[in-house]
């Protein structure tokens, strides 16, 4: 990673993908505003703000490539990752993936799967976002998105209907219902419903050893 840019949104070598949008983000966030500041401080706050999007954009492209290039050495460790997710062994899949040094879009991918496994929609949302930015061609990823979002939007509806007493994306143990509808749990009451799970799970849990 470029030191220097790391630097410029306050950040040290080693910097994750995670850390420098959160450092860039707020970064930008305070830089605007200072931009109005009267006088040589309101020029210097957009001198800055322009470095830091420069800076963060160089850095994205850094770890997009090392997203590309991750796979093939780390492929066995992702295998048994897959692996594990398909066993339903989620706490050991966690430990293997947290032990990557190098996370790319496959190490994201995964690490959304996971969540989404643990019914973590919104986590798992992220995570994909992340592995889209850094391999935007992949077609499974944005498929796995794709009925993500229909799955968020669908429950969102359900939800409304209902009053919003309840929200649907809370942590859960994988010992609980859920478990026997693979994401769905007490939320599966129809078969439209039934059905649109069904085609997240087959794109988010089965499709990541496609």
């Amino acid at each position: 990673m470029n030191k220097r840019n790391l630097e410029l949104l306050g950040l040290s070598e080693g910097a994750t993908l995670e850390e420098v949008e959160e450092a860039y983000a707020a970064l930008r966030a305070k830089l605007l505003e200072d931009r109005f500041l009267d006088g040589e401080a309101g020029n210097e706050a957009a001198k800055k703000l322009t470095k830091i999007q420069v800076a963060y954009d160089e850095l994205l492209t850094e770890f997009a490539e090392l997203g590309k290039g991750n796979g093939a050495g780390d492929g066995s460790a992702f295998s048994k990752v897959e692996d594990l997710i398909k066993s339903g062994d989620l706490n050991e899949a966690q430990r293997v993936l947290d032990s990557f040094n190098e996370r790319g879009a496959q190490w994201h991918y995964l690490q959304s799967v996971v969540f989404y496994r643990k019914n973590w929609v919104n986590e798992s949302k992220k995570q994909l976002e992340i592995a889209m930015r850094l391999d935007g061609d992949n077609p499974k990823y944005k498929e796995a998105y794709e009925k993500l979002n229909e799955k968020i939007a669908y429950d969102a509806s359900k939800q409304g209907a209902a009053g919003g007493e309840q929200s649907a994306y809370r942590g859960q143990d994988m010992n609980n219902a859920y478990q026997d509808n693979q994401m769905g749990g007490s939320f599966c009451a129809t078969c439209m419903e039934c059905l649109c799970l069904n085609a997240c799970i087959n794109c988010l849990c089965n499709g990541c050893c496609h």
